[in-house]
């Protein structure tokens, strides 16, 4: 399983793994991808670097990179416009109407209140200035295409840029950006994800892009067999997450018998693609904290980062209860074949495998 992206960042597979641990990007870099750590749940940019500092130490001196957040600028942000203000009364007492319905308790005084600021183009600018203070490779961009400025930086830093893609359109603007590299994200993935499967949108992409510009597959990856798939699809390479959900490693971060529960029970079927997580297209996990917002009399999700401002403290409310059924997370299709914990190195290991025998066999027929 060799591609040239491998040369080009030095890794033994073209399997790119996002996630919020720096366990499990550690770890996957170790046994051989590309650890792509998320930055969007630090907020302080001292947090960041003291967690980069441990990847670099505890890589192996292989190589790992960084994906931000940096979404479109709230015209206020940055000046004394409080953002909070902006938040309709009525959606907070839907929320808090909600947790109270649903039996979410209230945290302790004064814990986990604050939002994700990772979610200003502010504070994505600040993750981006430590992160070329260390080591990556790749800096991702999780909404499309950063601004100029900042690829032009990174490139001037010897790092390259992935842009996430969900048409055809959006990768040649990438591109016509400066983007390095596209992850064609299907339908079927976890989080920010557009309209259209990945059995479609990778040969679209890679069509549209040219020989010229490395493309992962993104969205409903979970198994040697559908790395395959989408490398005989045109890609040289794949962007993996919600796999990485069901490790050993990524409970250092998460913890949650809770959610263990839920994601080793959920089928396919049981993800939903909404706008109530971050104001913009993601797919969940079905629960019964998405379901209140589909139900009548719910209001509209606020644009981002409005929406997360909204149901921060509801989400670290939501976690900490550890309640199954309601628990809030991004999470792709692949949920599905996700039925028990195990280490990354495993996951790596049968990913490899199977992609392996799936290969020998379609040689065979």
């Amino acid at each position: 399983m060799r591609t040239a992206l491998c040369e080009q960042f030095g890794i033994d597979y073209p399997i790119f793994a996002f996630t919020p641990s720096e366990h499990v990007a550690a770890a996957v870099s170790r046994a051989g991808g590309l650890g792509v750590l998320g930055c969007v749940r630090f907020n302080e940019a001292e947090e960041l670097e003291k967690t980069l500092s441990w990847l670099d130490d505890n890589t192996d001196g292989k190589p790992y990179g960084v994906d931000i957040v940096m979404p479109m600028k709230v015209p206020t942000e940055g000046t004394s416009v409080d953002l909070g203000a902006m938040v309709p009364e009525a959606h907070k007492r839907f929320v808090d109407d909600t947790l109270r319905r649903l039996g979410v308790p209230p945290l302790a005084e004064g814990e986990g209140r604050e939002g994700v600021l990772g979610w200003l183009h502010s504070v994505a600018r600040s993750h981006l200035d430590v992160a070329l203070n260390h080591r990556p490779v790749l800096i991702a961009n999780a909404l499309g295409s950063p601004p100029k400025d900042v690829i032009d930086k990174c490139h001037e830093h010897g790092v390259q840029v992935a842009a996430l893609a969900g048409a055809a359109k959006h990768a040649l603007n990438h591109v016509a950006n400066g983007v390095d590299i596209i992850v064609a994200q299907g339908h079927e993935a976890g989080g920010h994800t557009g309209e259209i499967a990945s059995m479609v949108l990778t040969p679209d992409i890679v069509d549209a892009v040219g020989p010229d510009v490395p493309v992962l597959g993104a969205g409903g990856i979970g198994s040697g067999r559908q790395v395959a798939a989408s490398l005989a699809l045109g890609a040289q390479g794949v962007w993996t997450g919600s796999i990485w959900l069901g490790t050993t490693e990524y409970q250092n971060l998460q913890g949650s018998p809770g959610w263990t529960e839920a994601f080793t029970r959920a089928t396919s079927a049981d993800t939903v693609r909404t706008r109530i997580y971050t104001g913009k297209p993601a797919r969940l996990l079905k629960t019964k904290w998405t379901e209140a917002w589909a139900e009548e009399g719910a209001p509209e999700p606020l644009p981002m980062p409005l929406q997360n401002l909204l149901v921060a403290e509801a989400h670290n409310r939501i976690t900490a209860s550890g309640d199954p059924d309601v628990i809030s997370m991004p999470i792709g299709q692949i949920v599905g074949r996700m039925n028990e914990v195990r280490p990354v190195a495993d996951v790596m290991a049968d990913l490899v495998a199977e992609y392996d025998a799936t290969v020998a066999r379609l040689a065979s027929l």
